[in-house]
């Protein structure tokens, strides 16, 4: 399996650079406590934390096979290619499910059926170890490839869940959103699954380089530009500075889980003006108003709304204001300074929050308009 690449100096030279890589990035995550990537954001330090030591495994696993460069003897080429697969299925890989499982942040989830789940590739490894044989090897990448598609599966639903989450609970979706990562860690796994049916020639090990090398890089600027949501939560028994009075008290009537907030809300957001605030939460705005979360959550569920569509149907009102205003008083426009001020910091987000309001662009909304 790996004649075809000892003495490759090209393959030895990539196989070095991913070593080397896997080093840098988690000395990087473990020890630097600054963003390189984004100053203004504080990723969730669990999430850096998983993601260096799951950088710091790949690392020691690639050194761990590194002697098969050098090895002449089938068999101990053998030892340390099973050796090195028993240690795969023991950090690499149920290290890599924990990172997808901490960028969900809505709750906490156990670890223990990671463990369940990579138990039977374990004790098949150490059976392969103690025979010093590949019979189970056909059976493992089964299993594995079963894995991988119950994984994606869990996570698709995991991730419906945490979208809601966000949007009943922030305003602005901006560097909260992981989507995009699993998509990409899907294909990602499912080409290492593909791959793994054929574990031999320089293809598959040419393959798994490049694929680690991206996933890697990918998953360094992931880590440094997700938002660390937990600071968000604001605790409700402490003042909060928000422009308005502080926390103030209602009706008893209005705290009841379907109280209508209507008129509070009107007074202390739409007034105030208050949605314009930058990455104004859930919990603020119930401070704000004299509740809690969850009766703010199901005045809104009792409505047919979220939060997140609360919020931006004030700042699309906002922005259509504002832009009547300019063409009234013939002032130079452009929507995206219009769209910062009307609370948005990314004219991406404004664009499709506008779109699924008005039910066309923004650009073809004003063409429309001065018509």
């Amino acid at each position: 399996m790996y004649d075809q690449i000892k003495e490759d100096p090209v393959y030895i030279m990539l196989y070095t650079v991913v070593t080397v890589t896997a080093v840098l990035t988690s000395c990087y995550l473990l020890f630097r406590r600054g963003n390189a990537f984004a100053s203004d954001i504080t990723p969730p330090a669990h999430l850096r934390r998983w993601t260096g030591i799951f950088f710091a495994s790949l690392a020691l696993n690639h050194l761990w096979y590194m002697p098969i460069f050098f090895l002449s003897s089938i068999e101990d080429i053998m030892m340390i290619d099973l050796v090195g697969g028993l240690l795969d299925s023991m950090t690499v890989f149920p290290l890599a499910i924990i990172v997808l499982l901490a960028m969900l942040q809505d709750c906490k989830r156990p670890l223990w059926p990671v463990a369940v789940m990579m138990a039977p590739i374990v004790l098949a490894g150490v059976w392969c170890v103690f025979t010093r044989s590949y019979a189970l090897l056909p059976v493992l990448i089964g299993y594995l490839l079963l894995m991988c598609i119950g994984l994606i599966i869990y996570m698709v639903r995991a991730l419906r869940k945490y979208g809601r989450w966000l949007r009943d609970n922030y305003a602005d979706l901006e560097h909260k959103e992981v989507w995009q990562s699993f998509v990409v860690l899907a294909i990602i796994m499912l080409v290492f699954a593909v791959y793994a049916f054929i574990y031999e020639g320089p293809l598959y090990q040419y393959s798994m380089q490049v694929i680690i090398l991206v996933l890697v890089f990918y998953l360094l600027w992931r880590v440094e530009t997700l938002s660390d949501l937990s600071l968000s939560q604001q605790p409700e028994n402490q003042p909060i500075d928000l422009r308005i009075p502080a926390k103030r008290e209602i009706d008893v009537r209005q705290k009841a889980p379907t109280a209508n907030f209507g008129p509070l809300l009107q007074k202390y957001c739409v007034d105030t003006q208050l949605y314009l605030q930058h990455d104004l939460t859930l919990s603020q705005l119930a401070h704000a108003i004299g509740t809690n979360r969850t009766y703010l959550t199901n005045y809104f569920i009792h409505e047919g709304i979220t939060y997140n569509a609360y919020i931006n149907d004030l700042r699309i009102n906002h922005f259509v204001s504002l832009y009547h205003e300019a063409v009234s008083t013939e002032s130079p426009i452009t929507a995206q300074q219009l769209a910062h001020d009307s609370g948005y910091r990314s004219y991406s987000t404004f664009s499709l929050a506008f779109k699924q309001r008005m039910g066309q662009s923004v650009t073809a909304w004003m063409r429309n308009t001065a018509e």
